[in-house]
């Protein structure tokens, strides 16, 4: 079974997060999960979903300051990372080698054991730091996915919307799916 780690730090688009995680479940994929203290804050200022929910939805749950945790290292052969969403301090500290919780500390591991790491970046709009770091962590071997839903599935609402773009982060992880529509060259009608 293909592991994955999900980190949900505190930017705006916790339900992204939410949703990846709904989708890896049905996927059935061995989910470890870390939310940062204010991605918690921002789940219950954005959305009516309790942390504890989200919670359940992973296999393991992993406290953002643990890092004796498995996915911490290397050794434990997580198969890939993705940060959603990512806000730019995660990014930064990703992109700049600086560990300072599980989440960056498993972004790190997966991009020196040279796995899939996703970040999607939830941040609007970009400064030259942001581009940087974005470009940094792209040359580490990370995916920057920022948080950019397409419309040419014309969706018919947020849930639609949110879970079309989080089948394109399991796309990005590697994940094989069926869960959103694939482009076929016209737009439903």
């Amino acid at each position: 079974m293909m592991k994955v780690f999900v980190g949900i730090t505190g930017a705006s688009g916790v339900i992204y997060g939410v949703k990846v995680l709904e989708l890896l479940r049905r996927a059935g994929v061995e989910i470890h999960l870390s939310i940062t203290k204010t991605a918690e804050r921002v789940l219950r200022l954005e959305t009516d979903y309790d942390p504890a929910y989200v919670k359940s939805l992973a296999h393991h749950f992993w406290d953002e300051g643990d890092m004796a945790a498995p996915p911490a290292s290397g050794s434990f052969g997580i198969d890939a990372v993705a940060v959603v969403p990512c806000s730019t301090k995660t990014l930064a500290a990703i992109a700049n080698g600086f560990t300072t919780n599980l989440i960056t500390r498993a972004a790190e591991v997966g991009l020196k054991e040279r796995r899939r790491v996703v970040l999607v970046v939830r941040e609007s709009p970009l400064s030259l730091v942001h581009i940087r770091n974005m470009e940094l962590a792209t040359l580490a071997g990370a995916i920057v996915m920022p948080a950019a839903p397409g419309f040419y599935t014309r969706p018919r609402d947020i849930d639609e919307l949110v879970t079309t773009f989080a089948g394109r982060v399991l796309d990005a992880l590697g994940i094989k799916h069926s869960f959103t529509p694939r482009w076929g060259g016209q737009a439903r009608a």
